[in-house]
């Protein structure tokens, strides 16, 4: 299927992303835990993956909401991000990526932190907002999710006019 002959719409599992990172000493900070800032790089690598799968168009990061750090992921560590689709306007796509780390040796998750990430597809050519796929909701959990997102959209968008942008 060529991108210029995108369909209708997609189901959230058709663009579901799951990642895992091996922690190195290099994503460490000075605890021997990963750095917040490699962590949020991760999360943004994840949900982009989930916008273009979903739109097969060129996307760009538009908002990254809050992200609580729940737990440290020690070096040696799985950190393993699951990402998805909640939220399909015209041209964005918010995408919530859960973290969790596993104990390679032990097999113990532990969850790590959640963020929900907007991405805006962009036209090939002209770089301009373009639209995107619609959303198809399968299951009481995916409706249920996009309730909340719709919520969090509004919250997003009165926060930017009130802050001028």
């Amino acid at each position: 299927m060529s991108p210029q002959t995108l369909p209708a719409s997609r189901r959230v599992s058709d663009s579901a992303v799951e990642m895992p990172q091996l922690v190195l000493p290099q994503h460490a900070n000075v605890h021997g835990s990963v750095l917040g800032g490699m962590v949020m790089h991760w999360v943004d690598l994840a949900a982009a993956l989930v916008a273009n799968r979903h739109s097969r168009r060129p996307v760009v990061t538009a908002a990254f909401d809050e992200m609580a750090f729940l737990a440290p992921i020690q070096v040696g560590q799985l950190a393993l991000l699951r990402a998805k689709l909640t939220l399909v306007d015209r041209s964005s796509m918010e995408i919530r990526v859960d973290v969790q780390s596993e104990d390679l040796l032990t097999g113990e998750h532990q969850t790590t932190g959640t963020a929900f990430v907007t991405f805006v597809a962009l036209d090939p050519e002209t770089k301009c907002p373009t639209p995107v796929p619609k959303l198809e909701l399968e299951t009481d959990e995916e409706r249920a999710e996009h309730a909340r997102a719709l919520e969090r959209r509004r919250i997003r968008l009165e926060r930017r006019r009130a802050r001028g942008l």
